[in-house]
């Protein structure tokens, strides 16, 4: 799956987004048009919708409302579109507070949400949110994120890689993601010849 584009911003409306990523144009679902401009480098993060009649890309600026989307499309009866347009006219982590804190009432003031929809939010997400939040915060550097996703492609299991993340957010911000693949497999070694 497609974890993050990193691109040229070519087109953007109210609910779209077009990135040139080495000369393949990807159109996207985006409500965030404010934190873009036409000819800005961006990375978005992104989850594939796939249904028996259409496949789609949805884009976020953040690593965070990403997880809080995906949380949020598990929810009975709360589709991609609405959860999308939610995070779009809204803040994540105001969404999370609203969640943890039972506020039902605010959660009904979102666009698309209805009494019924904001109850069962409550009851499939509170707890769940704040975990999702917290490990989202450690990975917001998109070379740590594609450096996990290589390491998963080589055939390491989540479990090894949750460690890896950390120590991979330790090093410098600027490191390359060779770097990271490199010191990655390092770590991984050293402690399977430790064991």
């Amino acid at each position: 799956m497609i974890s993050f584009i990193r691109g040229i911003v070519v087109a953007f409306g109210a609910d779209y987004i077009v990135l040139d990523n080495g000369g393949i144009g990807y159109r996207m679902t985006f409500m965030q048009a404010a934190a873009v401009s036409i000819g800005q480098e961006v990375t978005l993060y992104t989850h594939m919708h796939i249904r028996e009649d259409d496949l789609s890309l949805f884009a976020f600026v953040n690593p965070l409302d990403l997880e809080i989307f995906k949380q949020l499309i598990n929810v009975k009866g709360l589709g991609p579109k609405t959860a999308i347009t939610m995070l779009g006219s809204n803040n994540g982590q105001r969404i999370l507070t609203a969640i943890e804190e039972q506020d039902v009432a605010y959660l009904k003031s979102l666009p698309g949400i209805g009494a019924k929809t904001a109850s069962q939010m409550v009851l499939d997400l509170k707890g769940k949110l704040v975990t999702t939040a917290a490990g989202s915060k450690a990975g917001t550097n998109p070379a740590v994120i594609e450096a996990v996703d290589a390491l998963k492609d080589l055939g390491f299991k989540n479990a090894e890689l949750t460690w890896i993340e950390k120590e991979l957010n330790q090093m410098a911000p600027e490191s390359s993601v060779q770097a990271m693949i490199k010191h990655g497999l390092q770590l991984l070694q050293t402690r399977k010849g430790g064991q």
